[in-house]
C-alpha cells in the first residue's frame, strides 16, 4: 500500500501595502473627516468661481456703492443672501471673503511649516548643547503673549496682506518646530539613516531625503489643524480692524460688520458666521481624520 504523498503548501506571496493608500482607505470611512473634505471643497470651488456665479462683480460694487436698496434680504430673488448697509450683494463679499480667508489661511501656514520644520530639524540633529539652546529659545518665546504682539506689528507698520501673512505664519512656527524635532530624534537612530551615513551621505541630503519624508505624516496633520488656527486669528485681528482692510473682505471682517448691524439686519452676521464655523468645524474634522489615518489604533 502506497502512502499518500503529502501536500507541500504554496507560499502564498502578499502585495505589499502602501502607506499612503492604507491612510486613505482608513480617513474615506471617517465619515466626519469625509464629510468635513466635502464641504470644504465644495466652498473653495464656490469661492474660486465665484464672480462668474453672481451677477454683481466685487469690485464694480464697490466703485458703485448703493446701486442697490441698502439692508435688504432677498430683493427680487436677485440678492439670495440680501445686501449690506452699502447697498452691496452680500454672497459676492461672502465668497470674496471665503476666498481671502484661506488664502491668508493658506499662506500663514506655509510660512509656520518652513520656519517651523527647519528649525525644529536643525535642533533635533545637531542634538546636544545647540538643541538644548534653540528649544529653550522655543519655551522662552511660548511664554511670550504673540496676539498682542501682532496687534503691535499691525499698528507699527503699514496694514497690507503679505506683512498679515509674515506676522501670523512666524507666531504659529512653535508647535510645529517641536513635533518635528520630536520625529527627527527618532528617525535619526533608525538603521536606514545610518546606513545612508555610512555612505558617506551629507547631512543635509540625510535630512531632507531620509529624515523628513518619513516624518510627512504628522507634519500633515499638524498643518490641517494649524489652518482653522491661523482663520481664527486672522478673524480676530480683522474683528479688531487691524487685518483685511476694506474694501475688501475677509469671513472676518464681514463679521465684524455684521455685529454692527445685528440688530436691523442679522442677515449680514448670520450667514457670514455661518459660513467660519462650518469652515473651522470641517477643518478640525479633516484634521482629526487625517491623525487617525496615519496613527491608527488598531
Amino acid at each position: 500500500m502506497n502512502p499518500v504523498a503529502e501536500e507541500k503548501p504554496t507560499a502564498v506571496f502578499l502585495p505589499g501595502r502602501n502607506p499612503m493608500a492604507e491612510a486613505w482607505r482608513r480617513f474615506r470611512h471617517n465619515i466626519p473627516a469625509m464629510a468635513g473634505l466635502i464641504f470644504l471643497l465644495g466652498f473653495l470651488l464656490l469661492c474660486l468661481i465665484g464672480p462668474w456665479l453672481t451677477p454683481f462683480g466685487f469690485e464694480e460694487q464697490n466703485r458703485s456703492l448703493g446701486a442697490a436698496s441698502p439692508g435688504t434680504m432677498g430683493e427680487a430673488g436677485r440678492h439670495w443672501l440680501g445686501t449690506d448697509r452699502l447697498g452691496r450683494d452680500l454672497l459676492t463679499r461672502l465668497l470674496h471673503g471665503g476666498r481671502l480667508s484661506f488664502l491668508v489661511a493658506v499662506a500663514a501656514t506655509m510660512v509656520s511649516l518652513f520656519i517651523g520644520v527647519t528649525y525644529g530639524a536643525i535642533a533635533a540633529w545637531c542634538g546636544g548643547k545647540r538643541d538644548a539652546v534653540m528649544m529653550r529659545i522655543v519655551d522662552l518665546l511660548y511664554a511670550l503673549p504673540f496676539t498682542v504682539f501682532l496687534i503691535l506689528l499691525m499698528v507699527i507698520f503699514e496694514r497690507s496682506l503679505l506683512l498679515l501673512f509674515i506676522a501670523i505664519g512666524a507666531i504659529e512656527w512653535l508647535t510645529m518646530a517641536r513635533i518635528v524635532r520630536g520625529q527627527v530624534l527618532v528617525l535619526k537612530t533608525r538603521a536606514f539613516v545610518e546606513a545612508a551615513r555610512s555612505l558617506g551621505r551629507r547631512s543635509s541630503a540625510l535630512i531632507l531625503r531620509h529624515v523628513l519624508p518619513n516624518s510627512m505624516g504628522p507634519i500633515i496633520v499638524y498643518t490641517t489643524l494649524t489652518i482653522p488656527n491661523v482663520m481664527l486669528l486672522e478673524a480676530f485681528v480683522s474683528f479688531l480692524g487691524l487685518g483685511v482692510q476694506a474694501p475688501q473682505a475677509s469671513l472676518g471682517l464681514l463679521i465684524n460688520e455684521g455685529v454692527s448691524a445685528m440688530e436691523s439686519a442679522p442677515w449680514l452676521l448670520f450667514f457670514p458666521s455661518v459660513a467660519f464655523a462650518l469652515s473651522l468645524l470641517s477643518l478640525n474634522f479633516v484634521g482629526d481624520g487625517l491623525r487617525d489615518a496615519f496613527n491608527p489604533k488598531e
